[in-house]
């Protein structure tokens, strides 16, 4: 293992640093440099720290695990690999997700999952533990959102205008979401045993990685969403 301590060490010189390293490497003392392994393949990155906007962006196959926060931008357009934050992240995580899954055991920001694509085998999984600000899911034309409101039974799980322009893809939520307003486009409805079968599938790594109970994660009301087969942006925008 590869050990580098970022601190006093800016953005582009840590960076030159991961990329000039191969295997496990270690970034201690990271705060707040962006970009951190954008467009990466091979390396499994573990940061011991809070790193800037854009982590993982373009990531192409790396493995990233932040021990700490992550900020805005998280795996902003990543196409295969994963990245794990154990604490919470900030606005516009997964935009433009292609590829890949984030798992994110806290809270995320306005607009996670803006743009979430799919393509014939690729289809990309975000699974948040706690709550996610408003526009989440804004545009989403494929992929699976998942959304558990872990430590938020009292609160609403997500923010303002969710769904917005969504046109593919499929949305979990944790909750009956009787305090949520959906747009026209799409279709919310109780998840049946067929949705929970699947669930279990996509909250299996995130499970194993953050230490908890699936049973106990899953003994709740989970509300499925997922676009309207009459809107006509899903011909336009999702890939047959």
């Amino acid at each position: 293992m590869i050990r580098i301590d970022g601190k006093d060490l800016d953005y582009k010189t840590l960076n030159q640093q991961i990329r000039g390293s191969t295997g496990d490497v270690t970034i201690e003392n990271c705060c707040g440099q962006r970009f951190l392994a954008a467009g990466m393949a091979d390396t499994h990155l573990t940061i011991e720290g809070v790193p800037g906007n854009a982590l993982g962006a373009y990531l192409n196959g790396a493995s990233i695990t932040v021990k700490a926060n992550g900020q805005d931008a998280v795996g902003d357009t990543m196409n295969e690999g994963e990245i794990i934050i154990f604490g919470n992240v900030g606005d516009a995580v997964g935009y433009a997700m292609r590829g890949g899954e984030i798992l994110v055991k806290g809270n995320a920001g306005y607009r996670a999952g803006i743009h979430m694509k799919a393509y014939k085998e690729k289809v990309p999984l975000m699974v948040i533990g706690g709550t996610a600000g408003s526009f989440l899911g804004e545009y989403q034309a494929g992929g699976i959102i998942v959304i558990l409101g872990l430590g938020a039974e009292n609160r609403t799980i997500v923010g303002a205008f969710p769904c917005t322009g969504m046109h593919g893809g499929k949305m979990f939520l944790r909750s009956a979401c009787k305090d949520i307003k959906f747009p026209a486009q799409v279709t919310a409805r109780p998840a049946g045993q067929e949705d929970i079968t699947e669930l279990r599938e996509y909250l299996s790594k995130f499970c194993q990685v953050f230490g908890l109970e699936m049973e106990a994660i899953l003994n709740a009301p989970f509300t499925v969403v997922i676009p309207d087969s009459n809107n006509p942006y899903q011909q336009m925008y999702v890939a047959n």
